[in-house]
């Protein structure tokens, strides 16, 4: 069971190629219909009774509010118009779990990453220190309970959105962000999937995304996603663990296990060489890909890649 637990810490990989299915899936034009027609009233939905504007749309400035106001340009992230939609789309790529698994898993990831996070957090800054005085808006795609949230707070006017599937992950994110000092009005939990990013195009100076590309269900659509929300120039940085060497002997057992980490582990792969999708994903901007080994993950999932691209 403990060996379980601790590969519980990943979220994993496949292998891009002609096998990597293309996933078609209706809900997403639907959405991308509902949130070109989106109206002013839809923004003013979303200003919770009896709070400022201000403070509900993110403090990034009077001048991002009075974007965020306009109907011609909304700052904030446009949600879907009706929550049983947005619930829809998770459920057509984010394997369904109950509730339970969900409180169990955020739990876990809140208590059991620690000395993961000690090691790679060298790794974090130098990748974190290409947002200084660079990114105001910020999506984070699997945000988790918020490891990263302290990376953050040297930009003084940032505003992160963190979106996850699993909204039990939502007090420990927020818990999180309140211990990084990152401002209330500054960090929102989105509940949403890779897939099907509840964004606007063009609307994010950054996307972040750590240990997520293993769990997501099609990594060509997420990454497709991400390049969709991110503003011309934008900057999108990864880590992730990743499939070992092919023919290798970690690589054989991680075939082996592969199907066990998928359910204790919240749909993690072991098996995917995510650096490949992230090069073939056309980022036209240039894309910078490192390797490392990190020790304090199980050996099984101690291959990763890391970097940045640019749109």
């Amino acid at each position: 069971m403990m060996m379980m637990m601790m590969m519980m810490m990943t979220q994993v990989q496949s292998t891009p190629s002609s096998l990597v299915s293309s996933l078609t899936y209706t809900p997403r034009l639907a959405i991308r219909a509902s949130r070109d027609h989106v109206c002013a009233d839809t923004l003013k939905s979303h200003i919770p009774s009896g709070s400022s504007s201000s403070r509900s749309l993110c403090s990034c400035g009077r001048k991002h509010f009075l974007e965020a106001a306009s109907p011609k340009m909304p700052f904030v992230p446009i949600y879907y118009p009706n929550a049983s939609r947005s619930k829809d789309v998770s459920e057509t790529f984010h394997p369904q779990r109950p509730d339970w698994y969900k409180e169990l898993f955020a739990w876990f990831l809140s208590t059991g990453m620690r000395s993961y996070e000690a090691e790679i957090a060298d790794y974090k800054k130098k990748l974190f220190d290409n947002l200084t005085g660079k990114a105001e808006k910020v999506l984070e795609i699997g945000v988790g309970t918020g490891p990263n949230l302290k990376y953050y707070v040297s930009n003084e006017n940032v505003c992160v959105f963190g979106m996850d599937p699993n909204h039990k992950m939502e007090k420990y994110a927020c818990e999180s962000a309140k211990e990084a000092g990152l401002k209330p009005e500054n960090f929102r939990f989105i509940q949403g999937v890779g897939e099907a990013i509840p964004l606007d195009d063009d609307s994010v100076d950054a996307v972040v995304a750590t240990l997520v590309l293993c769990s997501v269900s099609d990594v060509t659509q997420t990454l497709n996603e991400i390049k969709r929300v991110l503003k011309p120039g934008g900057i999108f940085i990864f880590i992730e663990h990743v499939a070992a060497e092919d023919g290798s002997f970690f690589r054989n057992i991680q075939n082996v296990l592969d199907p066990l980490q998928q359910v204790v582990a919240d749909g993690c792969h072991l098996t995917r060489n995510t650096g490949l999708y992230i090069s073939a994903a056309g980022f036209g901007g240039g894309t910078e890909i490192n390797t490392a080994a990190i020790y304090s993950f199980p050996w099984i999932i101690r291959p990763h890649v890391y970097g940045v691209a640019y749109k």
